[in-house]
């Protein structure tokens, strides 16, 4: 486990060293960005340059108190807005999105909600029935193409959500607290078949490095049960405060002494920035 850093305005929070020769360094560059909402002498300034890569492959968590700018910071990466300054760049192209709110279309299947998402990459009609039912079966979910929206639980919401996400194809997956509406035992079992994808997508076959995870949280134990490194965001505007590398084997379970004992420090860290943003 790498020593934890302090996080200075403008540092880069860095991604591994990359060995791999060809390929990209980086799955995701977020360089000096900064972002601002309002009308000029009216601003609300909610991130302040912030620069992390993440690596190919790499599981990387956003952690922070409400309103620091994490989702906002998730969705300047995906595209839908545009930084105030600074530049983000995704080598592999546009990420897949997957929202705290399954987003599901009600009208449609599990099965055609997924093969939505093929059709807009261009995946061929004769092809999309099959592949979706693969995307489904990866989820833990065969034989669930025919089921109405209104048929599934919560949990297997979500996971046809990641499906459809997975469907993109993108090597970057981008996650805005998608299991902070679910029950406990769903969480745990959706983190379960989340680290399974991950590293199956993994497994050194992959030339491009594999799936490539940022995942947003104000969930402590949920980052640290997921990441390979948590990246922890000062409040109002989002700077980089500290981050930490989870050297801690996987499969990890919530409980377990390790998870809770890097927990424990995290959230003393989180304690403190939300302190200090109470002083202002």
């Amino acid at each position: 486990m790498t020593t934890p850093t302090l996080g200075k305005p403008g540092s880069r929070t860095s991604a591994p060293a990359d060995t791999g020769g060809a390929a990209a360094s980086y799955a995701a560059r977020i360089d000096h960005v900064s972002k601002s909402f309002g009308r000029p002498g009216a601003q609300q300034h909610v991130l302040d340059d912030i620069s992390i890569d993440v690596a190919p492959g790499e599981f990387v968590c956003l952690l922070g108190a409400s309103g620091c700018g994490k989702s906002t910071l998730l969705n300047l990466v995906a595209g839908l807005d545009g930084p105030s300054a600074g530049s983000i760049e995704t080598p592999g192209g546009r990420p897949a999105l997957m929202f705290q709110e399954h987003a599901l279309f009600p009208w449609l299947t599990a099965g055609r909600n997924i093969e939505l998402a093929l059709r807009l990459r261009g995946v061929p009609r004769a092809e999309r029935r099959g592949e979706a039912e693969r995307l489904l079966e990866l989820v833990r979910l065969k034989g669930a193409y025919g089921k109405r929206v209104h048929e599934l639980s919560g949990g297997m919401r979500q996971r046809v959500a990641m499906a459809r996400a997975l469907a993109q194809d993108s090597r970057l997956l981008l996650m805005d607290e998608p299991f902070a509406a679910l029950d406990a035992i769903t969480r745990d079992v959706l983190h379960d078949e989340l680290t399974r994808i991950w590293q199956e997508s993994n497994d050194g076959t992959a030339s491009s490095g594999g799936l490539s995870v940022l995942f947003v949280t104000h969930n402590v134990r949920e980052a640290v049960r997921l990441a390979e490194r948590v990246v922890l965001l000062s409040s109002r505007p989002g700077r980089i405060a500290r981050e930490w590398s989870v050297d801690i084997p996987h499969p990890r379970r919530i409980e377990d002494a390790a998870v809770a004992d890097l927990s424990v420090e995290i959230t003393e860290q989180l304690r403190g920035e939300i302190r200090r943003h109470g002083q202002h």
